[in-house]
């Protein structure tokens, strides 16, 4: 059965849903981010993942780097996966470009290049927002291309890193 948690940060609502166990999904409450609707079964509940990932999110919008990270579960791709798993190994407060995390996966599967867009593409539906830290991917030249909940949240997220770096 999934369960669901709403939770109020500093930039807007968010949706989280699990199995009980792990993470499923955590999304903005935006109709552009939070696109798979929660399931009729789904029931509102406290569960020991939840204040896990509540206790996660207060520490992150507070400034601080979390030192843990909640059992998750991305409903995804074998790619996909893959480019979470880097994405995921992105510092607190540092950034990685597209080009950089295709590069990395072209080395990893032995390949001259893969391409970045795939990449984005990936990221684009990244289920667990935040905790899989896709705002911290930008563009080759620095720039802040591409963010499922838009990029004046993308903004505001970076620079509460950059602000906060610790």
């Amino acid at each position: 059965m999934d369960h669901i948690y709403h939770y109020q940060s500093p930039i807007g609502g968010i949706t989280i849903k699990s199995n009980g166990t792990a993470l499923t999904s955590l999304c903005f409450d935006t109709p552009e981010h939070c696109t798979d609707t929660a399931p009729k079964n789904a029931k509102e509940k406290t569960l020991p993942i939840f204040e896990l990932t509540k206790k996660w999110l207060d520490t992150y919008f507070s400034g601080k780097a979390p030192n843990f990270t909640p059992p998750i579960l991305p409903d995804t791709t074998p790619f996909r996966k893959t480019v979470f798993e880097i994405a995921l190994s992105i510092p607190y407060g540092q950034t990685m470009t597209y080009g950089k995390i295709a590069a990395k996966i072209a080395q990893q599967k032995g390949l001259k290049q893969m391409s970045a867009q795939a990449v984005g593409s990936a990221l684009k539906n990244n289920p667990i927002a935040l905790i899989i830290p896709c705002h911290r991917v930008i563009g080759t030249n620095g720039s802040l291309t591409g963010y499922a909940a838009g990029l004046d949240k993308k903004t505001r997220l970076l620079k509460l890193e950059k602000t906060n770096k610790n």
